[in-house]
């Protein structure tokens, strides 16, 4: 497979695998690994909720509100 990259994603590229010891082609492989793995996984995950949503399993507006404020305190 071939690809086209602009000049300044190459130039990103050549630095990340100079700081990371690998050659430009590893880097370009993980980065496409992690693209597809979490797109799988969102894809995924996307579907799960539809599936609740469609046997009317839902999070009332309280508990929403509940659970953001454990994550994101003021």
């Amino acid at each position: 497979m071939e690809i086209n990259l602009n000049p300044e994603l190459q130039v990103k590229l050549a630095r990340l695998a100079v700081e990371r010891g690998l050659d430009m082609q590893a880097i370009v492989q993980e980065a496409i690994e992690r693209f597809v793995d979490y797109d799988e996984w969102f894809l995924r995950e996307v579907e799960k909720g539809l599936a609740s949503a469609d046997r009317g399993e839902f999070i009332e507006h309280e508990e929403i509100g509940k659970l953001l404020d454990k994550r994101c305190p003021d």
